[in-house]
């Protein structure tokens, strides 16, 4: 098969659910990115043949919103498009999907991106169009509940992906200490790359109005330059209330959030015609199934997969992106692999508990960010991994080129 490569990721700032970009639906996200992928890389439009979209929360506004976007973003319409949902990690399945299509020859350039509002996740109701009942309507907040349906019926999750992390808490003996000190050096090495301007090569402003006009969203915000060790030991466990010995706080879990993120996706030679730069060279990828009560180690296996096919090892990596849907979460895995989480090739500038994790987007902006810091580094081998509700790890190995 031909060698798939990654050209101009981009991502917008990631915003907080309520925040700066909470009034910018999931559609003009998306097509704000892509717009600035097409116009920062020079490619001809007419050379897209496809884009994929990851969105975990949509609504009916933009159908399909891959295709949407296309249409939106001022490509051909001959430019074909779809979304899918692999829950956290769907972004990175987009770019996936993309390099399979172009491996095995069904396209040339593909768009992968990956958006997420969350701040405008439906609430939504499956019995209304039988009538109204006299107990009235019952209406389902889809964030909520995307998180305790996940496991479907044989492995529910009444408590959401919070309560599957108490679970490797106690499991593994991760104590509410040891997670909240990732969480502060998540913010710090986050914090040190927005004042260093690591960031900046990778995001994509996006302007919002408002009532006092237009204002300019450029940066993260997330990272909390502000946090301290005794600002989170402060915070309240999530569920104090069914369980004393509750570790997770808002505080070293990752947050939810508004972003979009795209890139490319061709192949060298047609990258070269297109005068492209590609960024990444797509090595290897797997994924690996785990029980949905204990979905944060599904990265173990992936990962072990990922490299195995590599023909690698953890040794070998420059960089591992983990994204951080919990510290305890992060801190499991590291432990399975016998990795000090202290690493400094572990999440170098922040992850999901700074950064923030906007589901959908998730994938492509972690590739944007490694995209940027492998090279920094003077690095030439990385990981890209994450858990995923409902029981699975997906990983890919990718080398600098």
């Amino acid at each position: 098969m031909r060698d798939a490569v990654i050209c101009s990721p981009l991502r917008t700032p990631v915003g907080r659910m309520g925040g700066a970009l909470a009034s910018v639906d999931a559609l003009d996200l998306l097509t704000t990115v892509v717009r600035a992928v097409v116009e920062r890389s020079g490619i001809d439009p007419t050379a897209v043949d496809e884009l994929i979209a990851a969105q975990c929360y949509p609504t009916m506004e933009a159908p399909a919103i891959g295709r949407v976007a296309a249409l939106d973003a001022g490509l051909p319409i001959t430019v074909t498009g779809y979304q899918l949902d692999r829950r956290c990690g769907s972004g990175l399945q987009a770019v996936l999907d993309a390099a399979m299509q172009v491996q095995t020859g069904v396209s040339d350039v593909v768009v992968a991106a990956g958006v997420e509002s969350m701040s405008n996740a439906p609430v939504y109701s499956e019995s209304a169009r039988r009538g109204v009942p006299a107990a009235g309507i019952l209406l389902h907040d889809a964030l909520a509940r995307g998180r305790e349906t996940a496991g479907g019926r044989l492995y529910p999750t009444p408590d959401g992906n919070v309560g599957t992390a108490e679970t490797l808490r106690r499991e593994y003996g991760i104590g509410r200490r040891e997670q909240d000190e990732l969480a502060l050096r998540s913010h710090r090495r986050a914090v040190a790359a927005q004042d260093a301007g690591a960031f900046a090569a990778e995001l994509v402003p996006v302007t919002v109005a408002s009532r006092r006009g237009d204002v300019v969203v450029d940066a993260d915000e997330g990272p909390r330059r502000d946090t301290s060790p005794e600002a989170l030991a402060a915070l309240r466990p999530v569920l104090a209330r069914s369980d004393a010995e509750a570790t997770v706080t808002a505080g070293n879990a990752s947050g939810q959030n508004d972003a979009a993120a795209a890139c490319i996706v061709t192949t060298a030679w047609r990258a070269a015609e297109l005068g492209l730069q590609p960024a990444l060279r797509l090595r290897s990828w797997a994924l690996a199934g785990v029980d949905p009560r204990r979905f944060g180690v599904g990265p173990v296996e992936a990962v072990r997969r990922a490299l195995d096919r590599a023909g690698a090892n953890l040794d070998d990596l420059d960089v591992i992106e983990l994204n951080e849907a919990f510290a305890v979460q992060v801190l499991a895995c590291a432990r399975d692999w016998g990795l000090d989480p202290d690493d400094p090739r572990l999440n170098p500038r922040g992850s999901g508990i700074s950064i923030g994790h906007p589901l959908g987007a998730t994938g492509v902006r972690m590739l944007a960010t490694l995209a940027h810091e492998l090279p920094a580094m003077g690095g030439r081998l990385a990981v890209e991994t994450m858990c995923i509700g409902g029981g699975q790890g997906i990983a890919a190995v990718f080398e600098a080129v």
